[in-house]
């Protein structure tokens, strides 16, 4: 009897220990969740103007950052922030904008340095509206001298985070704003009262000085685009200028605000989203 015992035990052990081998009854292996995306930014930061504030896209002719195309988190403008986000980036509440109404590009060196503070590793650029729209045509900055001020910025970046992502968006292309709006009455009696005079004074006027004027204001983007290209081909792999793709978004009126017949309302943000996100090169 105790012989046949220790049998029957021994045969008993054998068998806990085959279904151990074979896992019977065993739970999973754990799987890995939460894990970052593999690539995708923990933190952003937006560079630039009041077109990137969202200034004047919440029925008030102040920024309203909820809506910009960069960074916005409200629900109206599906950002780059947001797409990010529903892409499962960990970047919830990591977006920051240091654009400021008005900006010209010799601002960009100090919008710059608080993206590296803030350890941006995703950050976009959209300057060159102001550098152009000054009080007359003879006050807009020299390419030369925005290209210099666009490099000195880029360096910044480059220096303090040289992982990060840079998309550099082109300038809007504002003289169709001009073209789709001199006819409309209510953007005429705004713009005299002194928005981007250098563009839009004398909107009605088909006088041979006003023409001129508007031609060389174009040129001049034109040139501010180049120099952004060129820019950030220097700059290295790390940049991706969005090819132009703002400059040619052929906006309507449906897409400005009523206030100042200039800024982006929300399907402009929209627009101007929808423009540059495939630039950037995220893979969702």
């Amino acid at each position: 009897m105790p012989r046949r015992w220790v049998a029957a035990v021994a045969c008993l052990f054998a068998l806990v220990a085959l279904a151990c081998e074979e896992g019977g009854g065993a739970s999973p292996r754990p799987t890995k969740s939460g894990s970052t995306p593999t690539g995708l930014p923990t933190t952003m930061a937006a560079l630039g103007d009041s077109i990137t504030t969202g200034f004047g896209s919440c029925l008030v002719l102040t920024s309203c950052q909820r809506n910009s195309w960069s960074t916005g988190d409200g629900i109206r403008v599906e950002s780059h922030y947001r797409r990010l986000l529903d892409a499962d980036a960990p970047i919830r509440n990591r977006a920051r904008n240091h654009a400021v109404p008005g900006a010209r590009a010799e601002a960009l060196a100090g919008q710059a340095g608080a993206a590296v503070k803030d350890k941006a590793d995703y950050v976009t650029v959209l300057i060159g509206a102001n550098d152009a729209c000054r009080d007359d045509i003879d006050r807009m900055t020299s390419a030369a001298t925005f290209r210099s001020q666009v490099d000195r910025a880029l360096r910044v970046l480059r220096d303090g985070r040289p992982k990060a992502r840079v998309l550099v968006a082109s300038v809007p292309d504002l003289n169709r704003l001009w073209e789709i709006g001199h006819t409309e009455s209510r953007a005429v009696r705004i713009w005299k009262t002194g928005i981007c005079p250098a563009l839009l004074a004398n909107p009605t006027s088909d006088a041979k000085a006003d023409r001129d004027r508007r031609t060389r204001f174009a040129e001049r983007i034109d040139a501010y685009n180049g120099q952004l290209k060129a820019a950030c081909r220097a700059y290295g792999s790390r940049c991706h200028y969005d090819g132009g793709a703002v400059h040619r978004v052929r906006f309507s009126l449906d897409e400005v605000n009523a206030l100042d017949w200039f800024h982006p309302n929300v399907a402009g943000q929209n627009r101007l989203a929808d423009a540059t996100f495939p630039a950037a090169g995220w893979r969702l």
